[in-house]
């Protein structure tokens, strides 16, 4: 028996089967096999389709008749041909553009609101999150459109005080402007992680900042915002790409009418698929989407060593 074993510690004749069971599990084997379910799922639910795809895209194929090899036949019809494609593009900037900061803008201002310890204020952040979990749900697009419509609670809240009203989403110049107040509406999940952002900022900056005479205001724009630039960043990631994906609402609500005004680029690549049934173009689309997404991303994540600032981080780094 070596010195150094207990001998009152009584030693199965498994142990050692057991400890190399034990080792074996430990190997990088055992853990693919723990997450073989996500990615099955990965490969079979996502990589595969988005390949066949990729596929599609250099095809002609649609849901009528068979597949024919085109090339970059329909990436030449999209980007200089195709006067639908360019209008769609111009629709979807025009409400990313007015809808990212509304939206992010409203998070953090409510958040702000919110961080207080004030009774009942989960009540509250329930109350105000609760939209964001039925917000992209079809019934709300309906209740939108009889918000919105001719004879609306909006024209009827507005006949009250004499004042005529509008068909909001069949007026080609407020229709996409409904849709971007209903996508603000939904500002729940940006507002939660600005809250856990708030909560991260140490009380002890602003303790010493008013110890230096520094109002709210400088406190907001010295301390605040600069502590909140890495959540500020990750929350204008998702809300780009939600609005460049957003469809719900505009099919629901407008179809993208009317006179085209609302037909964002998810409901042209849907007309061009499902409507027209030209499952090779679409996927042509869908490509050039991801691109712009990819790209737009990759902008913002060079650009954000500017404006980001994160706490593990040196003047000089």
């Amino acid at each position: 028996m070596s010195r150094y074993e207990n001998p009152l510690i009584h030693r199965s004749p498994h142990s050692k089967s057991i400890g190399k069971a034990l080792k074996r599990w430990e190997s990088p084997l055992a853990g693919y096999l723990f997450i073989s379910p996500w990615l099955l799922g990965f490969f079979a639910l996502t990589l595969y389709p988005m390949m066949l795809s990729l596929y599609y895209s250099f095809t002609d194929y649609t849901l009528m008749k068979g597949m024919d090899w085109v090339g970059f036949d329909n990436y030449k019809n999209i980007l200089l041909e195709d006067d639908k494609f360019v209008q769609s593009l111009i629709v979807t900037f025009k409400f990313v553009v007015v809808s990212v900061p509304a939206r992010l803008l409203a998070a953090l201002l409510i958040a702000l609101a919110l961080n207080k310890a004030v009774t009942g204020i989960s009540a509250y952040r329930i109350a105000i999150y609760f939209p964001s979990l039925i917000g992209g749900s079809i019934a709300v697009s309906m209740l939108w459109e009889t918000i919105f419509g001719v004879d609306g609670w909006m024209n009827r809240f507005l006949g009250v005080f004499g004042i005529q009203g509008r068909g909001w989403i069949s007026d080609p110049q407020t229709a996409l402007w409904t849709l971007v107040l209903l996508t603000v509406w939904q500002f729940g999940s940006a507002m939660v992680i600005f809250l856990a952002g708030l909560k991260q900022i140490p009380r002890e900056l602003y303790e010493a900042s008013s110890v230096d005479g520094a109002g709210r205001w400088t406190q907001s724009w010295r301390i605040t915002l600069p502590m909140l630039t890495p959540v500020l960043y990750f929350n204008l990631i998702m809300a780009v790409i939600g609005a460049f994906q957003m469809f719900t609402a505009a099919y629901v609500i407008t179809r993208g009418g009317p006179m085209n005004s609302t037909m964002v680029y998810a409901v042209y690549l849907y007309e061009r698929a499902f409507n027209r049934y030209q499952m090779g173009y679409a996927s042509s689309l869908a490509w050039i989407l991801l691109s712009m997404i990819a790209v737009i991303a990759g902008i913002l994540a060079l650009t954000s060593k500017y404006w980001v600032f994160y706490e593990t981080e040196s003047k000089g780094g």
